[in-house]
């Protein structure tokens, strides 16, 4: 005997069957998409060719820009379009165009993931644990190929550093960074399952944060550990959770400074560390060093307003600019200068008005936030405009200052939330939300 199912609830099934596929599908395509971030040995990378296919087809269905991520939009296009002003001072344009292709593409990644985070909040956590898959993929490459575990594993190194997946080790170091201080927020403020969980993980990365041994990186680390830990000593006011974050910091330390103990016994890593440790290397200090140009660079951009072309620094002094304000200047005109300020300080300013604010997505906001602080003061020494991860984490920030300004207009039950320290209580929210998306949806 078959039972039969009325007509409009047979509609209803198919109807949340079909949008359940598409949210599958989509998850899938954004998984992908910031997995490849994590392996960028030459551009173009697979990132860019599936990124750029991923964002054609999200347009032909439905990708909105908001007015609240519109700002994003016009500033990194005119950061852009001073790039081409700047390509138009050169007579032989060479692999240029292919440059400022890129930097176009880079940008429209950021805008990218600030829209689709606008729309689909619950794509944050996704997000996130996937850049630490990819993060512990390629900083255990880096470490394999450090200690030349197996035949062929120098592929993995650069100038005897660990580089991953990356043609540099300076990006690569960076790279492990948000996924590292995602881990240690967890540890922090999780129980101690998810702390013993994350442990692994962590010390995977910060390994291979140290095997870099780029100092940017080493700094940019530390520097966002501290932030992090200070804003949620800020944050919580209870003597009892105050302990617990400084008990844990304290471990942390402990169990760092072992790790680095025992792999300072290696004198191949010893040595190479007592030359990376260095505050100020030759390449920085001497005559033409990296210092010397900045300096002879910012003058050479008072008498260039429209710049002297991307790339073309490098060609006249032997190194690139290695500081994001003077490439700005010089390789995207006085134009893109004013674009990439005002963006930086757009971001720094509406991300700390609302950081410890009572929302679901804060811990992610937060752990965001000090890794972006810590590559804005990096980029004083080094170039940043084609880090794919650096435009990652931009999308990230203003798709969660998007979010907060739909949560001031229209405030939903879902998301008017106490305060949230713990990343399993955000993503334990995100969980309910996306559920009463899909149940809304039928």
């Amino acid at each position: 005997m078959s039972v039969s199912v009325p007509h409009g609830e047979g509609v209803r099934w198919q109807a949340a069957v079909n949008a359940y596929r598409i949210d599958l599908i989509r998850k899938g395509a954004i998984v992908l998409g910031v997995f490849l971030s994590g392996f960028v040995l030459r551009e173009p990378a697979p990132y860019e060719l599936y990124m750029a296919g991923l964002i054609a087809v999200w347009s032909v269905f439905g990708l909105r820009i908001s007015r609240n991520v519109a700002p994003l939009l016009v500033l990194l296009v005119a950061f852009n379009v001073g790039g081409l002003i700047s390509m138009s001072q050169l007579p032989e344009l060479g692999d240029i165009p292919l440059y400022l292709a890129v930097s176009f593409f880079l940008a429209f990644t950021a805008i990218f993931f600030a829209a689709v985070i606008e729309r689909q909040p619950e794509l944050l956590p996704l997000i996130l644990k996937t850049w630490i898959a990819a993060a512990v993929v390629t900083a255990i490459c880096g470490i394999l190929g450090y200690f030349q575990a197996f035949p062929g594993a120098e592929m993995f190194t650069r100038y005897g550093r660990a580089a991953g997946v990356f043609e540099d080790p300076n990006v690569f170091g960076p790279f492990l960074t948000l996924p590292g201080i995602y881990l240690l927020h967890r540890m922090l403020t999780g129980g101690l399952r998810a702390a013993l969980a994350a442990l692994p993980p962590f010390l995977i990365i910060v390994l291979g944060v140290f095997l870099s041994f780029s100092r940017g990186a080493w700094g940019l680390f530390v520097s966002a550990s501290v932030l992090l830990t200070l804003a949620l000593l800020i944050q919580n006011r209870h003597g009892l959770f105050r302990l617990r974050i400084m008990v844990m910091c304290i471990t942390a330390v402990i169990l760092i400074a072992v790790a680095l103990l025992v792999a300072l016994q290696i004198p191949a890593v010893a040595d190479l560390f007592a030359q990376r440790a260095q505050l100020v290397q030759d390449y920085d200090g001497s005559r033409l060093g990296r210092f010397a140009r900045h300096a002879i660079g910012f003058l050479l951009a008072t008498e260039h307003p429209l710049g002297i072309g991307p790339l073309e620094f490098g060609k006249l002094y032997g190194e690139d600019t290695h500081n994001i304000w003077l490439k700005a200047l010089l390789a995207y005109s006085w134009l893109g200068f004013a674009a990439f300020f005002t963006l930086i300080a757009w971001t720094v300013a509406a991300g700390f008005r609302i950081l410890f604010r009572a929302r679901m997505w804060q811990p992610y906001l937060l752990c965001a936030y000090v890794v972006f602080l810590g590559h804005i003061a990096l980029a004083n020494v080094i170039d940043i405009d084609h880090w794919r991860h650096f435009y990652l984490l931009l999308g990230l920030l203003w798709g969660m200052m998007a979010l907060e300004q739909r949560h001031r207009l229209s405030s939903p039950a879902t998301l008017r939330a106490r305060p949230i320290f713990s990343l399993r209580a955000a993503d334990r929210n995100y969980r309910d939300f996306a559920g009463s998306e899909r149940s809304a949806a039928r």
